[in-house]
């Protein structure tokens, strides 16, 4: 049997594969897992749409959650925190100074003890010139530089801090330095090639600010110096990322020294690469990296303040802990989705995959896969700036709605299906058929159709001819026809005592019961605050609150009523949901007025309005969401004046009260037309 190694790195056979190959697999998500649960994410952001967030905060709310078991951004961000933390107890920054310290107190106990034991005058000028050296770390190192060691052991030591900083600078500035001057100590060859390698790169920078960069220049570039790099970079613009990163953390240390610790550290790596003239060079370096990415640059926190630890670090390593301290505040922004526009797209996965591994990458990968399969499967549409729901998330809304209400829309056993029996435009097939006529819209009788076509023409070979008296139409039942309004509470009262959900739960899935199961009958939704305005389906589910008390039940009455008027032909069905007693009324100008407690006028043209429905022969059945005594009055006298029904459900339930409601009702409207 083939082992998985060997299955992951053979050559595929090109009379099989058609030239394909398969590679090693070098981690990431399972190439042969199943795709993302596109569905499930449509659920989830229904979920939060429902509750009142706008598609653009429900699709950023689960991408901080994260789906299918896979960390979101709120995940990763505290992962990038637990990280910060630990990088700040990581150690101090003054290691690079505190181990000079050391190797030149060493070198100096030697010699001392050294010309302790020799007689000579020229031991006693000695003392006498280790005396006189400055207290400043550096000016001393600078002094014996000219020094005539007696102790071998500790003119190497000395040489120690030589190299020592040597390799911690040009560590700091190119990772993987350090470990290339340690396997050639005291080589002038190599200095004389990092010497090169970095005019080299001074020269391709300026040659890239002027425009005149190639490909072909930094592949030569590489061809030569890229055993130095061994991070491997592919473009300048790679290299210089890496190099501006590095150089800006360098930047951040030395600020988080104190004054004379930077002042020390200058001059020490100064007198390091003065004989060896690399000092101009470096210099140039920082100052083009600085113009070529000076976001990097920015004044931030200190590193004094961000580390804590007791171990002391050197200059490469604290150089390297600072730049990830960096890449991991910036990355914290980009998965916080903040307030300025930023998204997906935002996230350098580069920056993912250096401070919180590959595993995190396929996390924000998953992310990206579910977000751009809503869009291309339709379920979320960009309009400009801004994110909508379609109608094809809005049907699977609806339809989730209605079966967190039932479970099961079970039509004989909800009892709305009472229809009258009539070759009509909609319902179910009887299984008869009758000649099409012109503006028919039910489907073809195929099988009639040509057998009217084949005895029309009489027994002959060939193809059938159609002629139009052939075509045949399938016979359906003919449903009576309702006109549905349902009046739903915008006030803000509605928000404060967490009904907004359940509100627009039951609106959902009422349109969707009625386009899915009554597609002859019309809805038309109507909120209402200090106004009332109709809420088109595809705004229903996106529907977000404002902060507006009033309840204008006149002014949604109003608007019942011209609807009911554009369908005349149709039983009129009114549900009514609110949680409060009408406070706000329309003025003769149009203007609202509102009032607490309620303005007499208020409930007088409102109950007008009850009147006018009432006349309509359309009843009222109000659903009461709350248990005020002025609100149980009013509603008992609407109940008195218009014979509608009340209904006090929890905002729990009700969804099942206005969907069983409306059952009933239809269930009345298709007795009356059989």
């Amino acid at each position: 049997m083939t082992s998985a190694a060997e299955f992951a790195t053979r050559r595929a056979d090109p009379a099989v594969a058609r030239g394909y190959r398969y590679g090693r697999y070098d981690g990431g998500p399972d190439p042969l897992g199943p795709p993302a649960d596109v569905a499930a994410a449509v659920d989830a952001l229904g979920e939060d749409v429902l509750s009142g967030a706008s598609p653009l905060e429900a699709l950023r709310s689960m991408l901080r959650r994260g789906t299918e078991g896979r960390r979101g951004l709120d995940d990763l961000r505290a992962l990038a925190r637990r990280r910060q933390r630990e990088l700040r107890r990581s150690g101090r920054l003054d290691g690079t100074l505190e181990e000079v310290r050391r190797l030149l107190a060493e070198a100096l106990d030697a010699e001392r003890t050294t010309l302790e034991y020799d007689p000579s005058d020229d031991a006693r000028l000695a003392e006498a010139e280790l005396a006189s050296l400055p207290e400043e770390t550096a000016a001393q190192v600078r002094d014996l530089a000219s020094y005539a060691w007696r102790n071998p052991a500790a003119a190497e030591t000395y040489q120690q801090i030589r190299e020592l900083l040597q390799r911690e600078v040009l560590d700091a500035q190119f990772k993987g330095m350090r470990d290339a001057l340690r396997q050639a100590p005291n080589d002038p060859a190599a200095m004389a090639r990092i010497k090169q390698m970095l005019a080299d790169l001074n020269s391709m920078l300026d040659a890239d600010a002027r425009g005149e960069h190639t490909q072909d220049d930094f592949d030569a570039f590489m061809a030569e110096h890229g055993d130095l790099f061994p991070d491997r970079p592919e473009t300048l613009d790679e290299l210089v990322e890496s190099l501006a990163r590095r150089a800006a953390a360098q930047q951040r240390l030395l600020d988080s020294l104190s004054p004379e610790q930077r002042a020390e550290l200058g001059q020490l790596a100064e007198q390091a690469f003065a004989d060896l003239d690399l000092g101009a060079e470096m210099a140039g370096l920082q100052d083009r990296l600085r113009a070529s990415r000076p976001d990097l640059f920015r004044p931030g926190r200190s590193g004094r303040s961000a580390m804590g630890g007791d171990q002391p670090l050197g200059y490469a390593d604290a150089t390297e802990a600072l730049a990830e301290l960096a890449d991991l505040e910036a990355l914290g922004e980009a998965l916080g989705l903040g307030a300025d526009g930023s998204d997906l797209a935002d996230i350098d996965e580069e920056a993912v995959r250096r401070a919180l591994g590959r595993q995190a990458v396929d996390d924000v990968r998953r992310l990206r896969e579910i977000e751009r399969e809503l869009e291309r499967q339709g379920y979320l549409l960009r309009d400009g700036g801004r994110l909508e729901l379609s109608p094809k998330a809005l049907r699977r809304l609806g339809l989730a709605a209605l079966r967190r209400i039932f479970g099961d829309l079970d039509s004989a056993r909800r009892g709305g299906d009472h229809d009258q029996r009539d070759a009509g435009a909609g319902g179910d097939a009887t299984g008869a058929s009758r000649p099409w006529e012109f503006g028919d819209e039910q489907p073809l009788d195929v099988v009639r159709t040509v057998s009217n076509a084949v005895l029309r023409g009489g027994p002959r070979s060939g193809p059938v001819a159609l002629s139009v008296e052939d075509f045949a139409v399938v016979e359906t039942e003919r449903r009576s026809r309702a006109a549905v309004a349902l009046l739903v509470d915008l006030s803000f009262s509605m928000v404060q005592n967490d009904r907004w959900a359940p509100m627009k739960t039951t609106a959902l899935a009422l349109q969707t019961l009625v386009e899915t199961r009554y597609p002859q009958d019309v809805l038309q939704v109507i909120g209402f605050d200090r106004l009332a305005r109709v809420i088109p389906g595809p705004r229903l589910a996106g529907l977000a609150f404002d902060e507006v008390q009033g309840t204008n039940l006149q002014h949604a009455l109003m608007l019942a009523g011209r609807f009911l008027e554009s369908h005349p032909d149709a039983e009129p069905v009114v549900l009514v949901v609110t949680d409060g007693e009408p406070t706000a009324h329309l003025r003769r100008d149009g203007t609202p007025w509102f009032s607490w407690p309620p303005d007499p006028e208020t409930l007088e043209l409102t109950l007008a309005e009850v009147d006018r429905m009432t006349r309509r022969r359309a009843t009222l059945n109000l659903f009461m969401l709350g248990d005020e005594p002025r609100l149980r009055r009013f509603v008992d006298e609407v109940a008195r004046r218009n014979g509608g029904r009340v209904f006090a459900p929890s905002a729990e339930r009700l969804g099942e009260f206005v969907v069983r409601d409306f059952l009933r009702a239809r269930a009345r409207v298709a007795g009356r037309g059989a």
